[in-house]
């Protein structure tokens, strides 16, 4: 199987803090009605920039970090389903504003807040393959031009936000992936040009429900795949949807709280840029150190779900 390991990360969130305060100026809700029931206090919402220049961005910080140079990466993937044309790619126009070389693949992957893991999976499978040594896998989202505003059960959820990581070969790092779906449409979904107004429609019950059976098995599956017990992983990155999800999969678990990294009340749900913004601030904060082990576990729309286990 081939390995990956993460070089470098790193994020770029719009400049704009939207409060529960502001969003009660915008809808019938509160501070505490928010809170309560998803742990978020605010978000970021983009004014000025847009989704392409979030993602080059992150990448960009993500390549300082890891010391390499443009004319090093070989592909570049961008996981996301906010967009900023239906084409071309986000991916491309990331190519354009980094320098990247032109004769190297660049394209965008839509499986909505599971992105992130999928495009893992995606890159694993094709860096043998490429003459240039590293890939980027950026996750950007700009959720706040899919929100209806007189939906407060949808809207006081979500934010934007870039979130990148650099890639390269490398034999068992990558100690496990799993991936998984499950076509439904009606509790979480968002028409597409040309089908009415195209705005984000979820069932808030339904994909709670599903979140906290999906996790959890994910998470089961994982450590069965290597041989792992939950108390030899180091720390655990979910997906940042709602702080009673990653609360209730940690009482299902039980697991140590500490081992789950949240930043949600910070960002909202940033879908499939939420992983990758959070491992960033993880390294930032030195919370992520050479040969820890790191499980990551998204879950969205589809229903998708993917987890990865690796070693930073």
């Amino acid at each position: 199987m081939n390995g990956l390991r993460i070089l470098g990360t790193g994020r770029c969130l719009p400049a704009s803090v939207v409060t529960n305060d502001d969003m009660s100026l915008r809808v019938d809700t509160s501070d505490e009605w928010i809170a309560s029931r998803t742990g978020i206090r605010e978000r970021r919402f983009c004014r000025e920039e847009t989704g392409v220049q979030l993602a080059a961005e992150a990448a960009r910080r993500a390549m300082e970090q890891a010391g390499i140079t443009a004319d090093q990466v070989g592909l570049c993937v961008v996981a996301t389903f906010t967009p900023d044309y239906l084409t071309p790619s986000t991916a491309c126009l990331v190519q354009q504003a980094l320098g990247l070389p032109r004769d190297i693949p660049a394209f965008d992957l839509n499986a909505a807040c599971s992105g992130f893991v999928y495009g893992l999976a995606v890159i694993r499978g094709m860096l043998s393959s490429l003459t240039r040594p590293y890939a980027l896998l950026i996750g950007a989202e700009v959720l706040s031009r899919v929100l209806d505003f007189t939906d407060r059960s949808t809207c006081v959820l979500f934010g934007d936000g870039a979130g990148a990581a650099v890639l390269a070969r490398d034999e068992g790092r990558l100690l496990a992936i799993r991936l998984g779906a499950d076509g439904q449409r009606e509790p979480l979904y968002c028409p597409g040009p040309g089908r009415g107004e195209s705005l984000l429609r979820m069932d808030g019950r339904a994909v709670f429900r599903f979140a906290v059976e999906a996790v959890p098995r994910c998470i089961g599956e994982l450590l069965a795949d290597t041989g792992l017990t939950l108390d030899q992983v180091d720390a655990v990155v979910c997906h940042q949807a709602n702080a009673r999800i990653i609360s209730h999969v940690i009482r299902q678990l039980k697991a140590d709280p500490a081992k789950f990294y949240l930043n949600v009340h910070k960002y909202g749900n940033t879908s499939a840029a939420s992983i990758p913004i959070a491992l960033d601030e993880m390294a930032e904060e030195g919370r992520l150190r050479p040969g820890m082990k790191v499980l990551c576990v998204g879950f969205g729309a589809g229903y998708t779900w993917g987890g990865a286990l690796l070693e930073w």
